[in-house]
């Protein structure tokens, strides 16, 4: 526990030195989406998102009667790291993930569901009216009636966020995106169309893992 709180406290003061103490040739432009490093995201690397309010990303069943395909959820505890991800852009050969174009997310884990992680979103729910972010997307191809679920965008926050992003979903052949927001049920937070407040995020890149050797051997 103490470990992810100093973790939590790690990234909030990279952002800081990122986008407050750095000159402004090492800011984001435009054309670009940077994690808190200040890189550049790019496509077969694996990230953790950490939101403005909350803890990380995952996964769980909304409703125990239809557990399956799962929900995308927001830890409550802010120092709660979640899934890692993977972005895959529209464009096969594109390395750097760039703002306002299609992206495909994917956890990098696996479910008791047996399906695929991709985030897309869900239909409207038939009791709460609402839209949820869930998985068993599907993976590229182009946009239309199969696959317009699963195509979000990350687009810089207009709300002077410095450092954090969101993610908006458009309906194919309309212009207009919406926000993906959190909805708050029961103590637990769930990613959704609207939301009840709007979802702002970071990146990080996952450290690759530490291999100790023996040096007896």
């Amino acid at each position: 526990m103490e470990i992810k709180r100093k973790l939590t406290i790690s990234i909030l003061i990279k952002i800081y030195l990122v986008y407050f103490c750095c000159p402004t040739s090492c800011k984001p432009t435009e054309n670009s989406i940077q994690d808190v490093e200040g890189n550049e995201l790019q496509t077969h690397i694996k990230y953790h998102v950490f939101t403005a309010s909350g803890g990380g990303l995952s996964l769980s069943a909304r409703d125990r009667r239809y557990p399956c395909p799962h929900n995308v959820m927001q830890e409550t505890k802010n120092n709660t790291v979640g899934l890692s991800i993977e972005i895959f852009p529209a464009d096969h050969q594109q390395a750097i993930i760039k703002p306002s174009t299609d992206v495909n997310i994917a956890f990098l884990a696996a479910t008791v569901c047996v399906q695929p992680t991709v985030w897309r979103l869900g239909g409207v729910d038939p009791f709460t009216g609402r839209r949820y972010v869930r998985i068993n997307g599907k993976l590229g191809g182009p946009r239309g009636a199969e696959t317009g679920s699963s195509w979000f965008k990350i687009e810089r926050d207009g709300g002077g966020d410095e450092g954090y992003y969101k993610m908006v979903w458009c309906p194919s052949g309309v212009d207009v995106c919406e926000d993906v927001g959190v909805f708050v049920e029961n103590g637990r937070r769930w990613l959704g169309l609207g939301g009840d407040t709007l979802l702002l995020i970071a990146f990080k890149k996952v450290d690759p893992p530490v291999i100790v050797h023996n040096m007896y051997h």
